[in-house]
């Protein structure tokens, strides 16, 4: 029988509830001093909601929480920190015109709220040697990597006195690279003793950084288990309840015709930085169609270029519409392009900036892309009610009421959920995503790719932007791979290996076409 001192966290029997919505239910908890444990389960299984009470945003309705064996009490962020936790959010709360420094004390009192310059200096880069960081102390946040910002987040905690960690989807926009950073950051705090949580769907990261894994599913903790003695095979059962197959359909559709041609286009920023230059490639009906690049490669002004956001400098973009006839998408915004009657679907990459509105519920963001559909002046409201009942059912989307609650209060997963499956619902001929399964839990990830596939196979084009490069080898037909901002390759994912591909989006070279 192990000493209660030995964790650093127990949560025992811990319930918090939502109106009716039963987010956790009689949750047990532990951690240890100097390991690290993930938290695993598909999306709105309580994950966050459960490290939220620890990180003091909400607070249990039923249960306890102990630190260090000691009853506490976490009503508040600030209680939170007093006790040493650190909680590290998906989305920053960094303020973007300052700098590094000038966030890592914001809000403290007393001498750690002082800004001097020297000594906060001096004491972030002991931080950043001690673990590893590579940060500079004055670089603005609105300069900085996504990696570098979370490398800022970390260090805030760590430079506050916190020995107890909290990743929630840490990697969710990291590339391998940095992946591989953070990790070896996180080994080496735990070396010094420190205790981390990580979120995440990704179960060979799981795999790689982890030494438990704990599993909830629908709110419940279903258990604990070594990572040495798991699997990706035993932790999805795990999290899903029954087996499910983790390998991707490939098959081949026979027809394929050209549908999307780019040709030699090249796309600025607002900073007048080229994005994109000489980019030129064939989407095909009947295929996936893979982009791979290390992000901020060109990936978002590709897609927003063809769906008439973006606007090119050179080259030009055509459709070829079902009667074969050529169509200069070059110059036409999205409404030009409806109005058009091409049936083009794209799901963003920024869900609420563009995808979806936060405050209204599901079936009015499904009424944005049908709306449009109904004759005279009254609204139909029946058909985006139904469109969003067999979207929910399908996708197994998580949510009290289709009609009254806002999207925003879904996790991340489920929003991503009614996002794609809007989109595929308006039955496209071309189907642009970008990181379609980001943050989602692998099982619906798997759902979302055969959902993929099944356009495919009704002859659709499906444009497929992803981080994972195991998956756009296994999901796309063939894969378009920029570094840069310019086309490094275009090669067929079936015979093509990670290795030449992981060269080429580091590295301009060549590629079979």
């Amino acid at each position: 029988m192990e000493n209660k001192s030995q964790y650093a966290i127990q949560m025992k029997n811990i319930t918090k509830r939502f109106g009716q919505v039963v987010a956790n239910k009689n949750v047990n908890l532990d951690l240890k001093s100097g390991e690290i444990l993930s938290l695993l389960g598909e999306n709105g299984s309580g994950k966050t909601t459960l490290m939220n009470m620890l990180g003091g945003i909400y607070f249990p309705d039923e249960g306890e929480i102990f630190i260090n064996g000691d009853k506490a009490t976490i009503a508040s962020p600030k209680d939170s920190f007093g006790y040493g936790i650190g909680m590290i959010h998906q989305h920053f709360k960094l303020v973007d015109v300052f700098t590094a420094a000038e966030n890592i004390v914001l809000g403290l009192e007393g001498e750690k709220g002082k800004l001097n310059k020297a000594s906060l200096h001096k004491a972030i880069r002991e931080i950043a040697d001690r673990y590893g960081f590579d940060i500079d102390p004055d670089q603005k946040v609105y300069d900085m990597s996504v990696s570098q910002k979370q490398t800022v987040e970390i260090v805030k905690v760590l430079y506050r006195g916190a020995d107890i960690l909290i990743l929630d989807e840490p990697t969710a926009v990291l590339t391998p690279q940095e992946t591989d950073k953070l990790f070896a950051v996180m080994r080496n705090m735990k070396a010094d003793g420190k205790a981390l949580i990580i979120i995440t769907h990704k179960l060979h990261e799981v795999l790689s950084v982890s030494d438990r894994v704990a599993v909830l599913r629908k709110g419940e903790y279903i258990g604990c288990v070594d990572t040495k003695d798991a699997t990706q095979q035993s932790l999805t059962e795990m999290m899903v309840g029954r087996s499910v197959s983790l390998n991707i359909n490939r098959p081949v559709y026979e027809n394929k015709e050209d549908l999307l041609i780019v040709d030699n286009i090249t796309v600025r920023g607002k900073d007048g930085v080229k994005r994109l230059e000489d980019v030129s490639f064939t989407a095909k009906g009947g295929e996936i169609l893979g982009i791979a690049g290390i992000a901020g490669s060109g990936q978002k002004e590709l897609l927003e270029a063809i769906a008439g956001i973006q606007k090119l400098e050179q080259g030009s973009i055509t459709y070829i519409d079902d009667k074969g006839e050529n169509v200069l998408l070059s110059g036409m915004d999205p409404l030009d392009i409806i109005h058009k009657g091409i049936l083009l679907s794209f799901v963003p990459e920024d869900r609420f900036g563009m995808g979806l509105v936060a405050n209204m519920p599901i079936t009015e963001n499904i009424q944005l892309r049908t709306y449009r559909q109904g004759k005279g002046p009254m609204l139909d409201r029946n058909t985006p009610k139904a469109l969003s009942q067999k979207i929910v059912d399908d996708l197994e989307v998580v949510t009290p009421d289709i009609d009254k609650i806002p999207i925003r209060r879904l996790s991340g997963g489920n929003v991503q959920k009614v996002l794609v499956g809007r989109e595929i619902s308006c039955s496209p001929r071309l189907l642009m995503t970008a990181y379609a399964v980001r943050g989602l839990d692998i099982n619906t990830s798997y759902t979302i790719y055969d959902l993929l596939t099944e356009q495919k196979m009704k002859g659709v084009a499906v444009i497929y932007v992803g981080e994972d490069l195991d998956v756009l080898l296994e999901l796309a037909d063939r894969l378009v791979v920029l570094c840069g901002g310019k086309v490094s390759g275009v090669v067929d994912a079936r015979t093509t290996t990670k290795e030449e591909v992981g060269l080429m989006m580091t590295k301009l070279g060549g590629g079979k076409s």
